[in-house]
Formats: structure tokens, sequence, C-alpha cells
């Protein structure tokens, strides 16, 4: 069964205001860390694949 979502009605997301240059080199590095971590993901799930396909030969 679908749930039926709320249309909102809004004219913006977020501050009126620009970032700051620190707001964002914060984001920056969040999203670089983020990319980092789903890498690191990606690279053990090979290597845990390529392992036991070593092991069943």
């Amino acid at each position: 069964m679908k749930t039926k979502s709320k249309e909102l009605d809004v004219d913006f997301i977020g501050g009126q205001g620009s970032l700051t240059k620190d707001e964002e080199r914060k984001i920056s590095e969040y999203l670089k860390s983020q990319k980092l971590q789903k890498s690191k993901k990606q690279f053990n799930a090979k290597k845990t694949s390529h392992s036991r396909n070593l092991l069943h030969k």
C-alpha cells in the first residue's frame, strides 16, 4: 500500500544569505569524507569477495 505524501508550499530552502567561506569549507570536507568512506567500503567489499573466491577454488 502506498503512503500519500504531503505537498509542501515553500518559496526557498535554506537561509536567505549566501554561505560563508567557513561553511563552504566544512561542507566540502564533509562531502570528501563521505566519498572516501564510500570508496573504502566498496574496496573492502571487492577484497572480501575476491578472498572468498580464492578459498573456494
